[in-house]
């Protein structure tokens, strides 16, 4: 007759092998959460202090070509501050029309985009499944190429000579050539065209993610499609569209590339004024305080897309 034996228990690790192994899981926890805040640390909190110090130095012939803001000499630490360079950028016009031209392009671009990436992420999002990581990969496509590179095949299409041009010649459209290359209408286009996917993909993402039983139910109610798209598709589609916003907004609005190439000389955006402020007068004292209040005028929607992520996330928790 077989007994049955009792099942062996399994022993828990104790005493020190227990204690490492929660240290390994706390220190490893806590290496996970400050990875995130080295990074900051390092490339955002360090690069903008030292921006910082040299907006309130002043201009010297010197390498690297600023005043030192602080000084030990003969015992004595003396401090010195220059304000000056902040009120430069009230004094002068040209600051003031540079940061009112270039947030008035990034607002005008951001609403291109807009009207141009909500259509095509709708129609993405509602392709064949066979099709849609197709779609999805002319979207990013462009994005994999140099973007010096399609700066400069602009300037080719936008030329009085270019395919542009040629093409509506041939066609009869215009007797003249069209001049749109160095102009604000080929920043725009230029701006447009290189973050336009910025916008593509999170209207997609949340397109994706939308609950159609509620589209279902608007149109079942006796709500006509338009009304359906504006009451529901949009206000559950919100996030992707500020998240859209925010990519092409803030990266348009410190732009130097495509007003240099594709812009003319009334084309006075902010990232050309601090350009020739570091590199062509070299007067980075000034060039520092130009780049402190850009970054302080991106802070203000930034914290206002935050905010409004909290108040979402409070609304669904």
């Amino acid at each position: 007759m077989s007994t049955l034996e009792p099942p062996a228990r399994v022993k828990k690790p104790g005493g020190f092998a227990l204690w490492l192994a929660r240290m390994q899981m706390a220190h490893g926890r806590k290496l996970v959460i400050a990875m995130p805040y080295i990074w900051l640390i390092l490339l955002f909190l360090l690069p903008f202090l030292i921006v910082f110090k040299i907006s309130l130095a002043e201009m010297a012939r010197a390498i690297p070509p600023y005043t030192d803001l602080w000084e030990w000499a003969d015992g004595q630490l003396t401090l010195t501050v220059n304000l000056g360079n902040f009120l430069q950028l009230t004094d002068d016009p040209l600051y003031f029309e540079a940061y009112l031209q270039s947030l008035q392009v990034a607002a005008i671009s951001t609403i291109c985009c807009l009207l141009m990436g909500y259509p095509l992420a709708w129609a993405v999002a509602h392709s064949k499944p066979s099709t849609r990581n197709i779609l999805l990969l002319l979207v990013i496509l462009p994005s994999w190429t140099s973007f010096l590179i399609r700066v400069y095949a602009w300037m080719g299409i936008l030329k009085n000579n270019g395919i542009l041009n040629n093409f509506l010649l041939w066609l009869g459209v215009i007797d003249q050539p069209l001049t749109i290359l160095h102009t604000n209408l080929a920043v725009y286009i230029g701006i447009v065209y290189a973050y336009l996917p910025f916008m593509v993909l999170p209207i997609y993402t949340a397109l994706t993610r939308i609950d159609y039983s509620l589209v279902e139910a608007s149109l079942d109610l006796g709500a006509r499609p338009l009304k359906t798209f504006f009451s529901v598709i949009v206000p559950l589609t919100k996030g992707g569209i500020i998240a859209g916003s925010m990519l092409v907004f803030i990266p348009a609005v410190g732009e130097f590339v495509i007003p240099e190439l594709l812009g003319g000389p009334d084309s006075i955006m902010i990232g050309r004024v601090l350009w020739q402020e570091f590199f062509n007068n070299r007067d980075w004292p000034v060039a520092s305080a130009v780049a402190i209040v850009m970054l302080l005028l991106l802070i203000v929607p930034i914290m206002w897309f935050h905010k409004h992520q909290q108040k979402q996330m409070g609304d669904h928790g």
